[in-house]
């Protein structure tokens, strides 16, 4: 899953790229809101994290400018305690709100919740027939036995599971596992996809030549 981090608190953004890391999320930073829009046209995102006091503009225009385009959740980040600067994200766009200063662990758990909200899942477990993945723990079963994964390798079958039976283009998948400034060979994903086959089963990912892959879980 690919994040685009709008901080321009250079202590604080660490801290949660590294974070965001560790939890196996690719991750793009950007300090400015000007900065936030050129990335948002540009690549393809599976959340933004947001805050509202960023140099060059308002964080609330940055989210209504994002709103005028796309459904990306957006999870702000704000010192701006007042229930009226609140309701105002809230009516703005935003699907979420943690004030600074705040405990990594409830970021991460509320950044959870708002993408697997947008997908329409109340749950944290993803349950495909065999396959059962558990986003919170980083766990995936496979016919009741566990199989570790790579952090690549369990957000390349988390993207495919959470569109199962439907065609992703390689593009965009390569997209969600590599930020900025990583050099990515031409054959990464292949290896990715292979390392799968092999853990999991080689029938359930499904190669569609010239445009990408699918996940076809037996029994879902």
């Amino acid at each position: 899953m690919r994040v685009l981090l709008v901080e321009d608190d250079s202590l604080l953004g660490d801290g949660i790229r590294t974070a965001l890391l560790r939890e196996g999320y690719v991750v793009d930073w950007v300090s400015g809101g000007r900065d936030a829009l050129a990335a948002f046209q540009a690549e393809a995102f599976s959340v933004m994290v947001l805050d509202l006091g960023l140099p060059d503009m308002d964080g609330l225009e940055v989210l209504k400018e994002v709103r005028r385009h796309a459904r990306l959740p957006v999870l702000i980040l704000t010192a701006r305690d007042a229930v009226d600067a609140r309701v105002k994200g809230l009516d703005a766009g935003a699907d979420d709100y943690v004030l600074k200063p705040f405990d990594l662990q409830e970021l991460l758990a509320r950044l959870r919740v708002v993408t697997r909200r947008a997908e329409g899942r109340a749950s944290p477990t993803l349950s495909l027939g065999d396959l059962l993945i558990d986003e919170s723990q980083h766990r995936v079963a496979w016919r009741g036995q566990e199989v570790a994964l790579g952090r690549r390798q369990f957000a390349l079958l988390l993207e495919l599971a959470r569109h199962s039976g439907k065609v992703l283009p390689r593009t965009r998948l390569e997209s969600l596992l590599y930020g900025w400034g990583e050099e990515v060979e031409s054959n990464a994903l292949e290896v990715h996809v292979h390392h799968l086959r092999r853990k999991l089963d080689k029938q359930l990912i499904a190669t569609v030549r010239g445009i990408g892959y699918r996940l076809d879980a037996p029994g879902a």
